[in-house]
């Protein structure tokens, strides 16, 4: 146990090192040349390569190995018509227990003389695109596990976050310098935030973010843990412009990368409690994290979740209101501390209200607040309609309340309303 215990440990340092080459000061080839080594070092597998999607071309070129013959880098074209790409493209991780008989390998020669066997390939994406496939070799036969394809998916994240920034950046350096950075950071931010809420039976999910400037410290996400589960999140790092834009980056990698296949209590913990180790070594005096897990299990229809420090998430149930509140501290202060779990039961009608507090710090020309009870009782009149429509409702009175006055908060909302009559046309799938 002590022994299995230190492994993970090791893994989970492992992963956030992981999250902290994306920030640095790299070119994209020594980004992605660190994260080959890290790869393969993370799963202690013999070699790592990282082929990129040209699409003029129609094939992905190699950018990046680790552990492989110059030989074998030049073998020969991989298409994106190739079946094992085809499959890491539709969210597979795809796994070849023995390359050397397997028919969907193209290079055998080159395989055997390489010395390898075994081969995990997963697809890097951004904004729910292919960019590229991460793949892994071993000289062993069936050496890859589920655990070895969580790494892997976490490597692959990074790899997709640090070639945008690489590219968007390259794109930058040609005119204004600082404003035009300011901008695509800004870009790649709300990119990072997903353009539409997930359709899921007796669900109804609505969100939107409004930034206040370029760059922010806003973050929300939505991962399909299962056809049944949907975790819920959304954080506000403390601080504005590019500081709080990196370290959102950085949380943000590190929720995906910690990310668990299940919603019990322990699950959770574990989860918020890496978060927070994560967050004290990277925050700075005066830094914190609010944030708010919740992971809502359609089949039994239950809400389970943690509230880190974070403006308290409520449930609306016939008018009346009932605050999330269990959980603990803010992000990022305190190494040790301890995070509370609650499990709800919901029902047909229910309406969970998410928010950062830009929404209800927005202030008039008179400063004047418009507040959290302003909030609650214009929410509690709008849980007739749609999650979209409450969403922008909400808005709208908001705006009655602060005319054109300037804001200096981002905003960011999300309705979840429990709807068993309402089932979605298909159900959109979440890799992480």
């Amino acid at each position: 146990m002590a022994k299995k215990t230190k492994k993970r440990i090791e893994r989970d340092e492992q992963i956030y090192q992981l999250t902290t080459l994306v920030a640095g000061r790299f070119s994209l080839q020594e980004v992605l040349d660190k994260l080959a080594e890290a790869a393969v070092k993370v799963t202690s597998v013999k070699a790592c390569s990282i082929r990129l999607l040209d699409e003029d071309a129609a094939d992905l070129k190699m950018r990046s190995t680790y552990g492989l013959s110059e030989q074998y880098r030049n073998k020969g074209i991989v298409s994106k018509n190739d079946p094992v790409v085809k499959a890491a493209f539709t969210g597979q991780a795809v796994v070849l227990d023995d390359m050397r008989v397997d028919d969907r390998v193209k290079y055998k020669q080159a395989i055997i003389k390489e010395g390898l066997v075994s081969q995990l390939t997963v697809a890097m994406e951004f904004r729910d695109m292919p960019i590229g496939v991460l793949r892994l070799y071993s000289p062993e036969l069936k050496r890859f596990d589920d655990d070895d394809i969580s790494l892997a998916r976490a490597v692959a994240s990074q790899c997709a976050i640090a070639i945008t920034n690489a590219r968007l950046y390259a794109e930058a350096i040609e005119g204004a310098r600082i404003a035009e950075q300011m901008r695509l950071a800004g870009v790649v931010q709300r990119r990072m935030i997903p353009v539409k809420a997930p359709l899921m039976p007796g669900l109804d999910i609505a969100a939107t973010y409004i930034p206040c400037f370029d760059v922010g410290g806003d973050f929300y996400d939505f991962l399909q843990m299962d056809e049944n589960q949907i975790a819920v999140l959304i954080a506000d790092v403390m601080g504005k412009g590019i500081p709080a834009a990196i370290m959102m980056a950085l949380f943000r990698g590190a929720v995906r990368a910690y990310a668990d296949v299940q919603s019990s209590t322990e699950s959770i913990q574990k989860i918020v409690g890496r978060l927070n180790k994560m967050a004290c070594r990277e925050c700075k005096d005066g830094e914190f994290i609010t944030f708010f897990y919740a992971v809502i299990d359609i089949k039994n229809m239950t809400i389970t979740y943690c509230n880190c420090g974070h403006e308290p998430t409520v449930l609306i149930r016939n008018r009346k209101i009932v605050a999330l509140e269990k959980g603990g501290f803010v992000l990022g202060v305190e190494a040790q501390a301890e995070y509370e779990i609650e499990s709800l039961q919901m029902k047909d009608g229910d309406c969970l209200l998410l928010c950062t507090d830009g929404l209800i710090d927005a202030a008039n020309f008179d400063g004047e607040f418009w507040g959290r009870q302003s909030l609650l009782e214009t929410a509690t009149k709008l849980t007739t309609g749609s999650a979209e429509q409450m969403v922008k409702n909400i808005l709208r009175y908001r705006r009655r309340f602060v005319g054109l006055a300037r804001q200096v908060d981002d905003t960011s909302i999300i309705v979840v309303k429990v709807d068993r009559t309402a089932e979605p046309e298909f159900m959109k799938q979440f890799d992480f």
